[in-house]
């Protein structure tokens, strides 16, 4: 496996945009230690081409014959190394150099097989996803926990789409579609699509949060549905002005006040201990959350029943602690991910001053053969990134200080996909590992 050649670039009009990225890729293919014919690409492109979707799957996959296998998703934003598009017209690509016999694209006309832990005819079995959705599809996160239940290791990764105009997908196969389906665009609304990997691809996968609890864990112990109705025993409602010092007769300041405030909710603990690991790390006021924990936005009020309506059905025994987005943790929980990641592809080890420098800024990873990493895919909420973050681009130069000059293609998402659930304000970056020259 070789670095995964990849492009981005940003113009009013997409045959522009296509041309600089094409002139890109073909730079990057004539290159001795890149690969020169890829079959597998991935494209991401912001809700101000999505008009034009087909358009573009049709130029690129003409421009690019070689390459038989297409998937991606649109979002508000996308990702490349060091860069983010937001609010403007861009489309990112990533070639990626993968055996065609360990890699199937799956869509609504060919969907990944129902019994994905067992080989099927071409002897293939999906280890993990990456899964593109619709956030509109009915019981979306249920389906995206079917894709999981098709994998042999239980993890997908990815997003939903995020546009505020069309959401479309891309999957184009091969390997082609179901019979009777007829010929496909390779452009689709609505469902899930994506790519599911053999266990020979080498990936890692982590999730940065980008919410800190404000209050101490308590106990969902009584609940309707999404209304949570009692935490601890005591009415949901009483206990969240009482935190607060909220009043409702004070109405506007108790909803501005609500308007940042999000609640952190953790299975009940024997349920925690299931196929999935849990994240170590447990809420703490001036903690972090760990990646068991779902970020969801208060609804309303319930002053009739004292209970407080989330965007999330609760079941009882659910943990809940009252949260905020904060830029530091954000910042501070990216730089441990990547750290991670970092540590797992180096056995021996980073001196803690390198360490130490490169995430305060001073310095990057050494670019020599991507460390071990051949390419990136990062998935983000729309509502971080450089807005969240401070500055343009800011949380993609995190992740580039932290992995180095590393191939990397993304998009800013109406919600994030790691192991089998749905995520929200978080970060997923997943890499795509070779061995170290």
């Amino acid at each position: 496996m070789k670095p995964f050649p990849y492009a981005h670039a940003t113009h009013p009009q997409w045959r522009m945009a296509a041309a600089l990225v094409l002139a890109q890729l073909r730079a990057q293919m004539a290159l001795p230690e890149r690969v020169q014919a890829p079959s597998l690409a991935l494209l991401y492109i912001t809700d101000h081409y999505a008009s034009e979707a087909e358009a573009i799957l049709a130029h690129l996959s003409a421009e690019l014959p070689e390459v038989t296998d297409w998937a991606g998703t649109v979002g508000v934003g996308i990702a490349a190394n060091n860069v983010e598009y937001f609010d403007e017209p861009a489309l990112a690509v990533m070639l990626c150099d993968l055996s065609p016999d360990q890699y199937r694209v799956f869509s609504g006309v060919a969907p990944l097989s129902a019994s994905g832990r067992v080989a099927g005819a071409d002897g293939f079995v999906a280890h993990t996803a990456l899964v593109h959705a619709d956030g509109s599809t009915p019981e979306v996160a249920e389906l995206i926990a079917e894709v999981a239940e098709r994998t042999t290791s239980g993890y997908v990764f990815g997003g939903l789409a995020g546009s505020r105009g069309a959401s479309v997908q891309f999957a184009f196969s091969s390997a082609g579609n179901l019979s009777g389906q007829g010929a496909a665009s390779g452009v689709f609304h609505g469902g899930l699509s994506g790519v599911a990997f053999g266990a020979a691809v080498g990936m890692v996968s982590r999730v940065t949060q980008g919410a800190q609890p404000v209050d101490r864990e308590r106990t969902v112990t009584r609940a309707d549905g999404n209304l949570v109705l009692r935490l601890d025993g005591e009415p949901a409602l009483d206990v969240l002005l009482e935190r607060f010092g909220l009043s409702l007769d004070r109405l506007p300041e108790t909803i501005e006040r609500l308007r940042v405030t999000l609640v952190g909710l953790s299975p009940p603990a024997p349920a925690a201990q299931g196929r999935l690991s849990a994240d170590p790390q447990s809420p703490r006021v001036s903690g972090q959350f760990g990646t068991d924990v779902l970020v969801r936005h208060i609804i309303g009020l319930d002053p009739g029943r004292r209970g407080i309506a989330i965007a999330e059905a609760v079941p009882e025994g659910t943990r809940l602690a009252f949260c905020e987005r904060n830029v530091q943790a954000a910042r501070a929980d990216l730089m441990r991910v990547c750290t991670e990641v970092r540590e797992e592809l180096e056995p021996e080890g980073l001196s803690l001053p390198l360490t130490s420098a490169r995430l305060a800024g001073e310095t990057e990873a050494a670019a020599h053969p991507g460390r071990g990493i051949a390419g990136a895919v990062y998935v983000s909420c729309a509502g971080r990134g450089g807005p969240h973050f401070g500055s343009p681009s800011a949380e993609l130069q995190i992740v580039r200080r932290a992995l180095g000059d590393v191939p990397l293609v993304g998009f800013f998402a109406g919600g994030e996909i790691a192991h089998h659930r749905l995520y929200g304000y978080t970060g997923v970056l997943t890499v795509f590992t070779m061995p170290a020259a």
